[in-house]
C-alpha cells in the first residue's frame, strides 16, 4: 500500500483495495473495492451477499476469469469475463469519490478515472452490473 500511495499522490486519486474472492465451493466469484485503509472483515460481507465462507480465490481462477495476476486486481479485468462469472462489489463510500486510480491489469501502471464514467460508461460497457455493500470502518 506504500507504492499506492506515491501512485495517489502523483494522480491525485485515490487507490482502493481489490480483493478477489470465492465461496467455499469456488462456484461464486467477486471482486471486491473497497477503500485501502477500510479493514476487510467477511462476516460482514458473506451477509449482504448472502455467501458463507468467503476466501481469497485461487491465482488459477484470477488469470480464467479476469486475466490478471496476484498483485495487478484491478476492476479493469472485468473486460475479460466474458461468462459474467465474477460479481462486482463496491464499498459504498467509494461512490463518495470523483475519482480513483487503478492497475490497467498489469501492475506496473496505473490510470485514474472518473467514478462517474466507470460506474456508467466502462461497467455497462463490459457487460457486468455492480452491487454496493456496506462495510464498517473498524474491525
Amino acid at each position: 500500500m506504500e507504492e499506492c500511495e506515491s501512485v495517489r499522490k502523483v494522480l491525485d486519486a485515490p487507490v482502493f483495495k481489490n480483493l478477489f474472492l470465492c465461496n467455499r465451493q469456488q462456484t461464486a466469484f467477486y471482486l471486491l473495492v473497497m477503500p485501502a485503509g477500510k479493514p476487510f472483515k467477511t462476516k460482514y460481507l458473506s451477509s449482504q451477499i448472502n455467501s458463507s465462507r468467503l476466501s481469497f480465490a485461487s491465482d488459477e481462477a484470477m488469470w480464467q476469469y479476469l486475466k490478471i495476476h496476484p498483485g495487478a486486481v484491478s476492476p479493469m479485468g472485468l473486460i475479460h469475463d466474458k461468462s459474467k462469472a465474477v460479481t462486482l462489489l463496491l464499498d459504498s463510500d467509494l461512490l463518495k469519490e470523483d475519482y480513483f486510480a487503478c492497475h490497467p491489469c498489469v501492475n506496473t501502471a496505473s490510470i485514474k478515472l472518473k467514478m462517474q464514467h466507470f460506474l456508467e460508461l466502462y461497467i455497462p460497457a463490459v457487460g457486468h452490473n455492480y452491487r454496493v455493500v456496506e462495510l464498517p470502518e473498524e474491525s
